[in-house]
């Protein structure tokens, strides 16, 4: 007689359960971990650019208790600001909107040391994001005082044909920090992918133009739209929005102007806005208050331009919305 042979059917059934057991198991977490995986989360992205009155020197002590607040719906990125053909120029950390992020603002691309000042960044991002609950707000910032437009102008420069020394400059800088604050995915630290929308630009200059000669202020007209269609290029947006603030003289020099040259420069801005449909000119300056150094707004004139600012892009997104 042949051997028997034994079967176990407990111990087969056991198995196949089992497996199908871990089976099911895995598609569970499978399943899982592609359902509950989190929408990225969506930034419009706002970059300001320019001199001194962008860079802010407002003093943080002196605003209202409503404005010193961290902003949990904004976050900035302040491109350290260093003079043409310096090393670090551009350099950052994403941080939540706060004041100190004026003139004495310091950065290594690591860490940031905020200073007792701020700029139209903290009414700006505030406002906006007021103005649109649930909204997410990304502020790119470079600004650096005293820097010009036309070539050769100002203690940093502007001009994208820039060729001193290593033909590094301000221009360069603003892209280099729009670039870095871009290559973060994660902005805010939470661990989801965040996604950086362009929706806007907003630039505070011309001060050193108007000051240096006619020959720079005759030139700003070209300069400026250039420039700002160069930077629209970089965000990858041609019709970008774009909000002008208007220059504005203290009166607070023994002839009456500070700068010689400073209607020429507000009539080049007001007709570039006026030739642009998706421009805007900001003109709350005209009744701004002044620091002693007859240059810098005062803290309630930050308050104001920031402001400002924002209500000025939220009409403008409204009449030049554009797709994601």
């Amino acid at each position: 007689m042949g051997a028997r042979r034994t079967c176990f059917p407990d111990m087969v059934g056991t198995t196949r359960m089992r497996s199908a057991l871990i089976l099911s198991m895995l598609v569970s977490l499978l399943c899982a971990a592609a359902c509950e995986a989190p929408e990225p989360t969506t930034y419009q992205l706002y970059f300001l650019g320019g001199q001194s009155n962008m860079e802010g020197f407002g003093f943080n002590d002196e605003l209202p208790d409503e404005y010193q607040v961290t902003s949990p719906d904004v976050m900035i990125f302040r491109g350290q600001m260093a003079l043409d053909n310096a090393p670090h120029g551009g350099v950052g950390v994403w941080q939540s909107l706060t004041p100190g992020f004026g003139t004495g603002f310091q950065t290594d691309g690591e860490t940031v040391h905020l200073s007792e000042r701020f700029g139209p960044e903290l009414l700006f991002g505030q406002t906006m994001a007021q103005q649109a609950p649930g909204a997410k707000i990304a502020i790119v910032k470079y600004a650096l005082g005293g820097s010009g437009l036309a070539d050769g102008v100002g203690y940093g420069n502007w001009h994208p044909d820039f060729s001193d020394g290593a033909g590094i400059n301000q221009y360069d800088f603003a892209l280099k920090t729009l670039r870095n604050a871009s290559q973060d995915m994660d902005i805010d630290g939470d661990g989801v992918p965040d996604r950086l929308v362009p929706s806007g630009i907003v630039w505070m200059q011309g001060e050193a133009d108007a000051f240096d000669s006619q020959a720079a202020a005759d030139d700003y007209r070209a300069n400026i739209e250039r420039l700002m269609n160069l930077l629209r290029a970089a965000m990858r947006v041609d019709d970008l929005p774009v909000v002008i603030g208007k220059i504005t003289d203290s009166g607070m020099a023994d002839d009456g102007s500070v700068m010689d040259y400073i209607e020429t420069v507000q009539a080049a801005q007001q007709d570039f806005v006026n030739d642009d449909p998706c421009a805007a000119y900001v003109t709350v300056t005209d009744e701004l208050g002044y620091l002693d150094d007859a240059w810098h707004y005062d803290t309630d004139g930050f308050v104001r331009l920031g402001a400002a600012f924002a209500e000025a892009m939220i009409e403008l997104e409204a009449r030049c919305a554009h797709s994601d």
